[in-house]
């Protein structure tokens, strides 16, 4: 389909560009879903701590599973992160049960296996797709944010026809397609502060997992570490199979799996994302597929939309664009 450049999103006029439309919803929209946490043996012998919220219940309905959304997370987010959970809140009133999972090392307890999770790490979501079919879950969408978006396009384009015929349809928000691009972006002057918030959350788990694996983990690196690119080309790329920082964005960017999707996805990403440039996304390739929509809104910065005028209570410009989305034929 053509590239779709939407104003519908508008953003009140005191958050004036991407940096704040980013960060004022990270820092002050507090949603606390009902969530029923569970925690998941991996094959691996690993765990996954996942966050049910459920759908209200009605006497007609207790017979039948409802539709499922599956959730993934940003970079060193977790299922407590606003866009998780005033995505769920909605979803939930309109009558989907939510899956809202933490990877590896984000449920705010360090994982056992010496891997976590990065970019393009897909079998821990295909695990949950199929936990959840065997719950008897028969329509499932995927939904991610960020990293996550990334994530859940590539599990999609890789899989192409093979994906489980339970998933029907792909929403992602404020995605890094190219992790390159993105990650050479965020060394940007203006952007040093999210890189900065980013490496200190991430410095305790590499000084974790340098305790439970100390003679795979060498921490005095970090010393090294001064940027994306660096962190990836230390730890990220040896430690899950790569030769490197290259190597790693090579073979996870999405934008070298979009064309593999065969279910029908919604991409949006703002023009004004301080983390994810807007050149960086494969437009051409999107643009000659039928069932995947790219849009483009003009203001929204990074997995923000926060709207001038509520539609509904409380939700932001982007979950009623996912739900209009996961509703329509």
């Amino acid at each position: 389909m053509p590239l779709l450049r939407t104003h519908t999103h508008q953003p009140p006029r005191w958050l004036p560009n991407g940096h704040y439309q980013s960060i004022f919803p990270a820092l002050f929209r507090k949603i606390k879903p009902p969530y029923q946490r569970e925690r998941l043996t991996t094959l691996d012998d690993d765990f996954l701590d996942i966050d049910w919220s459920f759908a209200p219940a009605t006497s007609a309905d207790v017979a039948s599973k409802p539709p499922l959304v599956i959730l993934s997370h940003g970079l060193e987010g977790s299922s407590t992160r606003q866009y998780i959970t005033g995505m769920v809140r909605l979803l939930n009133h309109h009558g989907y049960d939510c899956l809202a999972w933490n990877y590896r090392s984000c449920s705010g307890e360090i994982n056992r296996q010496l891997r976590f999770y990065h970019s393009g790490e897909t079998s821990d979501l295909d695990f949950l797709v199929k936990y959840a079919i065997a719950k008897g879950y028969t329509e499932i969408s995927l939904m991610g944010f960020s990293l996550g978006g990334n994530v859940t396009l590539k599990y999609a384009g890789e899989r192409g026809k093979t994906l489980p015929k339970q998933i029907h349809k792909v929403v992602v928000f404020s995605v890094p397609m190219d992790l390159l691009g993105c990650s050479r972006n965020i060394e940007k002057s203006e952007n040093k502060v999210y890189l900065w918030r980013f490496l200190q959350t991430l410095k305790p788990k590499i000084e974790a997992k340098a305790t439970q694996y100390p003679d795979r983990f060498d921490v005095s690196q970090w010393e090294k570490v001064k940027t994306f690119w660096d962190f990836d080309h230390i730890y990220t790329g040896p430690l899950h199979g790569f030769a490197g920082a290259d190597d790693y964005y090579q073979r996870c960017s999405s934008k070298y799996f979009v064309d593999g999707i065969a279910v029908p996805t919604l991409i949006v990403n703002a023009e004004n994302d301080p983390l994810v440039p807007y050149q960086s996304l494969p437009i051409k390739t999107v643009s000659d597929m039928p069932n995947v929509w790219l849009e483009l809104t003009a203001q929204g910065g990074h997995c923000g939309f926060r709207p001038r005028r509520f539609d509904q209570k409380g939700a932001y410009w982007s979950e009623v664009r996912a739900l209009d989305f996961l509703q329509k034929p």
